[in-house]
């Protein structure tokens, strides 16, 4: 590893960016990821790569769409009435297995909300905001210096599988300031794409890159395709980590800065005699199902802790398919979760008071 540097979280995510080699960028501000936009404007120009601020989030993601059909790596970054304009192109992006990174730094909503933390675009970011039967490798970071590492790994994963690909964090590790260890070297994978439309020379046949398909026969072989695609991406890239999971009373599941605190809150419940764990989910899609249900049995319930009204929770109880109870406990308008409220929630669910 190489030296380490005191980083706020958005300007981590751009300097791994480049890192990972991109060198085109297209966005548009907003709070609070403008950070990101701001440090590759400053930084890629000399990285010999191209910045452009777009005149909307819906020209930015088109943007994007062009500079990944030429086979370039490249990526947008907003937040989340930003990424709500982007649905359509990242869902044509999705049909025409494009590789792109794309940040989500999430402020509270509905609406235009505010610029506070939140986590309430798993619904948009997991299940897929835009239209069609797609999906979003969708992974979260829960530090500065997964910021960093995620978004190295989300291009190789990008371009693995030609597969659009988002790093979704809150406004809170955007913003925070920690030490982030970079590697000398970063582990970048060479993939060729002989899709890309970089011109023939003469030497073969155009390239297309397109979502649109009249035929209901190629139409639905594209969707097969993709799901094939999203299967072997569920086999190969589900990614967690448990904690203090075996013989735990009970389980708790969260990401990003909210794992943080149930970490502390595990630390609190054994001083009262209450064992707890945590799974927390690095890859929201494709969901660490498997390693919910292999606590089923042990595990008197289940709680998901989210800064939202319950969304990844209903990924937890379909992965637990009734075994077990599973309970909700959620802050939202920008308010994080304190370590005393879910404690609180977890003495109440031992209890039996919670509903």
């Amino acid at each position: 590893m190489g030296k380490r540097v005191l980083m706020k979280g958005n300007e981590a995510i751009a300097e791994a960016a480049m890192r990972a080699g991109c060198r085109f960028y297209f966005g548009y501000p907003i709070t609070p990821q403008t950070e990101i936009a701001h440090y590759m404007a400053k930084k890629m120009p000399l990285n010999g790569g191209t910045f452009v601020q777009a005149e909307s989030e819906v020209a930015a993601i088109n943007m994007v769409y062009g500079a990944a059909s030429a086979g370039a790596r490249t990526m947008t970054s907003s937040s989340s009435p930003g990424m709500s304009l982007k649905q359509e192109g990242i869902s044509y992006s999705a049909c025409a297995e494009l590789p792109m990174v794309m940040a989500d730094i999430v402020r509270c909503g509905p609406g235009l909300g505010g610029i506070l933390p939140a986590q309430c675009d798993y619904f948009q970011m997991v299940k897929g905001g835009g239209h069609g039967d797609y999906k979003l490798v969708v992974l979260a970071p829960s530090s500065v210096q997964e910021l960093y590492e995620l978004t190295v790994e989300a291009f190789n994963i990008a371009d693995r599988y030609r597969i659009p690909t988002v790093i979704m964090g809150d406004g809170n590790l955007g913003q925070m300031m920690e030490p982030v260890e970079f590697k000398d070297k970063e582990d970048i994978e060479d993939i060729e794409k002989p899709w890309a439309t970089t011109g023939t020379k003469m030497q073969r046949s155009n390239n297309m890159v397109t979502s649109i398909h009249i035929q209901p026969e190629v139409l639905e072989s594209v969707n097969r395709k993709l799901q094939d695609k999203y299967k072997v991406i569920s086999e190969k890239e589900t990614r967690f980590e448990s904690f203090n999971c075996e013989g735990a009373d009970i389980i708790v599941t969260a990401y990003g800065s909210v794992a943080r605190i149930v970490k502390n809150v595990i630390k609190d419940a054994e001083k009262e005699g209450i064992k707890v764990g945590l799974i927390r989910p690095i890859t929201l899609w494709p969901f660490p199902s498997d390693e919910f249900k292999k606590y089923c049995d042990s595990a008197n319930a289940f709680l998901s802790v989210e800064m939202s009204a319950g969304q990844m929770v209903e990924d937890v109880r379909l992965a637990v398919e009734g075994a077990k109870p599973v309970h909700f406990y959620g802050r939202m308008g920008g308010i994080i979760p304190t370590q005393r409220e879910i404690l609180d929630e977890i003495k109440k669910i031992i209890a039996g008071g919670a509903k």
